[in-house]
């Protein structure tokens, strides 16, 4: 998104379609992913903005399972709110984890959020 302040110059302002805002300060998603992704359970996650109650956004992470976890060893979606508590700040948790067996990607192997919007 650019804004233009005059006809001397512009100001870049990045692109707030993929930034959260929780609680009043700014969530990157990618932040949130790879705090995630770095649990054993995870193979791919992918975070988004989800409004709930008095329209406040929170992330949802939809996350596929990995294999290297095994059957025995699955991390709950509890278990995983809480890594990311200990990686990031308390505020940036995923309130909500949905699992899935995979993720819509582009042809190129890009996960297209909207779709999980």
């Amino acid at each position: 998104m650019i804004n233009v302040v005059s006809d001397d110059g512009f100001t870049y302002c990045g692109r707030s379609d993929d930034m959260l805002k929780v609680g009043g300060i700014w969530v990157s998603p990618f932040e949130v992913e790879s705090a995630l992704i770095e649990h054993a359970a995870v193979a791919e996650v992918g975070v988004v903005g989800n409004q709930r109650r008095r329209r406040l956004v929170k992330p949802k992470a939809f996350v596929v399972r990995g294999q290297r976890a095994g059957r025995r060893r699955r991390a709950g979606a509890e278990t995983l709110k809480d890594f990311v508590k200990s990686k990031l700040a308390p505020y940036k948790y995923p309130r909500w984890i949905e699992f899935v067996p995979e993720l819509p990607k582009t042809a190129t192997g890009k996960i297209q959020r909207f779709r999980l919007r």
